[in-house]
């Protein structure tokens, strides 16, 4: 059990957390987190078993603290942008679904993927961009937008990087309002700051993204979401927001059910019976 959630790259305290979710009733089955690394890691030096070290996150050959510093670049300078401190209650409190926060991941050769998380459900979503320059950014936030219904995207909130100068097309295109965070404050988009360094396990520094497919990237976002998480006391992102994240953007009928990104040979599908939509579009 413990082998299988590995390989679908599960971190060891997702996999405690589920498996006391499971089986609540079950002593023999809650294994703490550390005891798990300690069976990964060779006690005399640190090392972790080659078969599972690419399956951890940080896949590093040594297991250490992380004490990660965040850094910025490449700030806009725009004087129209509207401040997170000018967004509704209802955003900071998450208990409404449709608002959204976003970023970029960079990759070598100037490549780049928009990141995308839902504040309520922490539901991802991944798009491909051609280049960092705005109009191809904005080109590829609005193709993503249009593929929800609009009461389930009712705002973004995004960092100050010059990638959204053009947000005021963005909000024409689509009617949804773009929030900007502070400069060097990642922490106010901390949902979607998380899912970035999550997303590292499967498009690490300095690997080309710029040949992944939207397919490839909605199937990477499939498996994320699939995940056992934490801050949602371990279900997943796919089962909490079941009942309500999804209905097709052309029938939009009263009962909403869930749009789920599908699998395809670079990335396993999961093993639960979901309908398997692309809600992130091929290309």
């Amino acid at each position: 059990m413990i082998s299988t959630e590995l390989h679908r790259k599960w971190s060891p305290q997702q996999i405690t957390g589920w498996l006391i979710r499971e089986n609540p009733d079950e002593e023999d089955k809650r294994i703490p987190h550390e005891t798990i690394y300690r069976g990964l890691f060779i006690q005399t030096r640190g090392a972790p078993k080659k078969e599972f070290q690419a399956h951890l996150r940080a896949a590093q050959s040594i297991r250490r603290s992380r004490h990660a510093t965040l850094m910025q670049s490449g700030l806009g300078k725009f004087s129209d942008a509207v401040s997170i401190h000018e967004q509704p209650v209802e955003v900071e409190g998450r208990a409404v679904l449709g608002h959204w926060e976003g970023d970029l991941i960079a990759g070598s050769s100037n490549s780049f993927i928009a990141t995308l998380v839902e504040r309520n459900t922490r539901f991802v979503m991944l798009a491909k961009v051609e280049n960092k320059d705005t109009q191809s950014v904005i080109t590829a936030l609005i193709k993503q937008a249009r593929k929800l219904p609009k009461d389930l995207y009712r705002s973004l909130t995004w960092d100050r990087g010059s990638e959204m100068a053009g947000h005021r097309k963005f909000t024409m295109a689509t009617k949804i309002d773009v929030y900007f965070c502070d400069p060097q404050s990642p922490w106010q988009r901390g949902s979607n700051e998380n899912t970035n360094r999550l997303l590292r396990q499967y498009f690490p520094k300095g690997t080309d993204i710029s040949g992944f497919s939207q397919a490839e990237l909605s199937a990477v976002a499939r498996q994320l979401n699939e995940r056992p998480r934490k801050t949602l006391q371990y279900q997943t992102q796919q089962r909490n927001s079941r009942p309500v994240l999804q209905r097709p953007v052309e029938t939009a009928p009263a009962k909403q059910t869930l749009v789920h990104p599908v699998a395809n040979d670079r990335y396993p599908t999961c093993r639960r019976n979901f309908p398997c939509t692309e809600i992130g579009g091929a290309s």
